[in-house]
């Protein structure tokens, strides 16, 4: 997953660094390219994107759905973009609210997506690693997206040197977002971010998203 706390809306000016967010905007377009991450609604309230890759690791999520080492599975990266702009004072009551109504929609449009496409019955499983602030605060971050339907599983192996290095480019990645749309926010820890690795089975999204929708269209 892409970082969450760059995220600032395209219509909020000035930025703290203009010609920053600019580069960095470009910079994020050419790695969306490269990984073939895509947006699978036009809504503008959806806050995730999607790539299909292959999983390397061995899993059964609760209900009892199993994916294995070269399955393909839906990744889910934020879309920085239309997340909510945070307050440099940090998260809001009303903020969260936004929040959870964003993940509920951009789940349901997910659903109705898959369910579109025929190409994509194999996916049984979507992941993402939600970047957390410290370790400390994965716990309840584990337990607000345990509210969706995700669950949080723990990387069984130590990370490969190049997986490392590779978080903490994005870190740096992180810290420079924020310096440019909001310098204000920035925090000391934003380079010690960690991940939580996030499964949501594709059963959980179709019975509790897809139906939800159901019920929202025919209101």
């Amino acid at each position: 997953m892409a970082v969450c706390d760059s995220a600032e809306q395209k219509s909020r000016a000035p930025y703290s660094h203009p010609w920053l967010a600019e580069a960095l905007s470009a910079f994020d377009a050419r790695q969306r390219r490269r990984q073939a991450v895509f947006e699978y609604t036009r809504n503008p309230a959806c806050i995730f994107r999607l790539d299909i890759s292959r999983t390397p690791r061995e899993l059964i999520l609760r209900d009892g759905t199993r994916i294995r080492p070269g399955d393909r599975v839906a990744r889910l990266h934020f879309w920085n973009e239309q997340i909510p702009p945070m307050a440099e004072d940090g998260a809001t009551i009303a903020w969260a609210r936004r929040m959870q109504r964003a993940i509920a929609l951009s789940l349901r449009d997910l659903a109705r997506y898959l369910a579109g496409r025929p190409d994509l019955a194999d996916i049984a499983v979507i992941c993402g690693h939600v970047p957390s602030a410290t370790k400390s605060q994965s716990g309840q971050l584990t337990r607000i997206m345990a509210y969706y339907g995700f669950e949080s599983i723990a990387e069984s192996e130590p990370l490969p040197l190049g997986e490392r290095l590779h978080r903490l480019g994005e870190n740096i990645l992180i810290s420079l977002i924020v310096l440019a749309h909001n310098a204000g926010a920035l925090r000391r820890d934003t380079l010690t971010r960690v991940r939580v690795p996030i499964y949501l089975s594709r059963r959980v999204l179709e019975s509790e998203f897809a139906a939800e929708d159901e019920v929202v269209l025919g209101a």
